[in-house]
């Protein structure tokens, strides 16, 4: 006679020990994933976006196992760098060129951050049009620092006519405080090894931020950020792949009278599970801002800004007490950027959620031959 191993004598689909379900860590990924925009000057106003690439990966749209609170923590570090067209846009916003200068820049900017979020959500457990949905709010403390140098030519319009300029910057300086608050819904739906979500967020400007400075941590104005998910994840196989796209629409930052335009991102992840603990893979992202910017402090025009970035990552899962952990790596490499300061990133997240229903014991069920 065989032994088979049954969670209970009704059910219909037997698994083997080798064939069981990998722990789901998709609402640890996705609890991190609120946009968050901490700003060094990095197109959209001086080359700054609400949406922060990088914020969706792996696992995104899989529904969270259990109903419950959820924290997240996620330590940003970026390093960024931009050439004269960035440049000329922040000393435009810092108004240190005149209204009537025509005007050249040749320099350089450069940007760091470090950051770290803190992301609490909460799943409900009653069904949203037969889907899982949850709430959020993110909120950011850390410190930014940016330095600009270069040479400013052009000519200064008059009343006797065109006048030569030229002066020579050097600016620097940093911030240290709270950020925005970025609140969050989303509704997430499974279908076997395909999983569907759509979210809403944005950004209420409530953070550290002076349109006379180069560093800030908040962005200046409101936002409202919207789209869709799809991950592929089986757990027999321990594959899986993510993507998560939405658009952006900017408020007006009155401070400086100016208004980004209607920016599109998509962020994706893929892995291999090793283990039922440890997951790798690559994550990536692609930013274009589709609209031009506007307002009367936009004296650049379109200004539409690109990135694209690709890195590798690593993932762990953990118990802690009677929850569940779990530990995430990744980085991006930054390039073929355009109206945008560019460089590389890294993420550390470390999330708490409620850990998967226990299953009931196996029950051994004889079959004679």
């Amino acid at each position: 006679m065989n032994a088979i191993t049954c969670a209970s004598p009704s059910e219909h689909r037997c698994r083997s020990e080798r064939g069981a379900r990998l722990p789901t860590t998709a609402v640890l990924l996705a609890v991190a994933g609120c946009a968050l925009a901490p700003t060094g000057s990095l197109a959209d106003e001086g080359g700054v976006s609400f949406w922060l690439p990088g914020m969706y990966g792996s696992l995104a749209a899989v529904p969270q196992q259990q109903p419950g609170w959820s924290l997240a923590t996620v330590y940003y570090h970026t390093s960024v760098s931009a050439g004269g067209d960035v440049s000329l846009s922040r000393e435009f916003t810092l108004r240190k060129i005149p209204v009537n200068l025509t005007a050249n820049l040749t320099a350089n900017l450069h940007g760091t951050g470090d950051l770290e979020f803190v992301v609490p959500s909460y799943v409900f457990a009653t069904p949203v049009l037969g889907g899982q949905a949850s709430v959020g709010m993110a909120s950011i403390y850390g410190r930014t620092s940016t330095s600009l140098a270069g040479t400013l030519s052009g000519s200064l319009a008059t009343p006797l006519g065109s006048i030569a300029f030229m002066r020579s910057d050097s600016i620097s300086d940093s911030v240290t405080g709270f950020g925005d608050l970025y609140p969050q819904a989303t509704l997430k739906w499974n279908q076997g090894v395909y999983n569907f979500m759509t979210y809403l967020t944005g950004d209420i400007p409530v953070g550290a931020y002076d349109s006379s400075r180069l560093s800030n941590i908040g962005i200046g104005h409101g936002a409202i950020d919207g789209g869709a998910g799809y991950t592929y994840f089986n757990p027999q196989t321990g594959r899986e792949l993510s993507a998560v796209t939405g658009l952006t629409a900017n408020f007006k930052n009155s401070s400086t009278d100016y208004q980004n335009g209607v920016d599109w991102h998509l962020d994706w992840g893929m892995s291999q599970f090793l283990s039922k603990q440890v997951h790798v893979g690559a994550v990536g992202y692609f930013y274009q801002q589709l609209t031009g910017d506007s307002g009367g402090g936009d004296r650049l025009g379109d200004f539409k800004s690109r990135v694209i970035g690709i890195g590798p990552q690593i993932g762990f899962i953990f118990p802690v007490g009677n929850m569940q952990g779990y530990l995430n790596v990744k980085g991006y490499k930054e390039f073929d950027e355009e109206h945008r300061a560019a460089g590389w990133n890294g993420w550390v997240t470390f999330a708490i959620s409620p850990p998967a229903p226990s299953p009931p014991p196996p029950k051994t069920v004889l079959i004679h031959k």
